[in-house]
């Protein structure tokens, strides 16, 4: 059975497709947007995450650390990444959360227990399980294996995508899923390249090629006015 690496679960999401959904945030992105709002979804590897206007400078993580990586200076804490080993506990014991870990292992028959207690509520209004991310193609084995699982069960699915991806990957999660959600960024492609740091190519491309193959999409052009 595949695992991934995820860095959110969201319930009761009413804006990543129809009806009431629950959102499944995969880590990985292959681009990188001046405007991301869940930049923790980037890194496709695990994270620790420090926020120095969380902190109260308690030092309860240096105290706790097992490898002495971390210290407390003027300036916030400070980690030894030479020596932190990303083992959470810091996280785990920090009071305002200064401290936080992303991404956490799963496998898809734990994330089909998530699910499943909520299908009443999804049921009731026509909902379903948005996978998003990050980029979800990135980990293609695992995504299409939850699709899969999803399938057998009759929940609506639908991928919310950058759509920068092997074609191949595309269509064979276009064969798995009621919807696409595809997230054009910009059409012209130096733009795209200057404020995303990828060329759209292979995105306009691939979106041409879901469209061909009949696959139901749903895209927004939705930063093409930025200047």
């Amino acid at each position: 059975m595949s695992s991934a690496l995820i860095f959110d679960i969201k319930p009761y999401s009413i804006n990543d497709g129809p009806g009431i959904r629950i959102t499944i945030f995969l880590k990985g992105c292959p681009l990188s947007c001046d405007w991301c709002h869940n930049p923790e979804g980037i890194s496709p590897n695990l994270q620790k995450l420090y926020s120095k206007t969380k902190c109260i400078g308690c030092g309860t993580c240096v105290e706790n650390c097992p490898v002495n990586a971390l210290a407390l200076t003027p300036e916030g804490i400070n980690t030894n990444t030479d020596l932190c080993d990303l083992c959470g506990i810091c996280a785990d014991v920090c009071p305002t959360k200064a401290m936080e870990m992303s991404g956490s292992a799963v496998t898809v028959e734990e994330i089909m227990k998530r699910i499943r207690r909520e299908t009443v509520m999804m049921d009731q209004s026509d909902g379903g399980v948005t996978i998003s991310g990050g980029e979800p193609m990135m980990q293609s084995d695992f995504l299409i294996e939850l699709l899969d699982e999803l399938g057998r069960e009759g929940i609506h699915r639908a991928v919310d995508t950058t759509g920068l991806a092997k074609t191949e990957t595309l269509l064979e999660v276009a064969r798995r899923t009621e919807l696409f959600l595809y997230d054009l960024k910009m059409m012209d492609p130096q733009r795209h390249k200057r404020y995303t740091g990828v060329t759209n190519e292979k995105i306009l491309d691939n979106l041409k090629i879901l469209a061909a193959s009949g696959g139901k999409y749903q895209y927004q052009d939705s930063l093409d006015q930025r200047s």
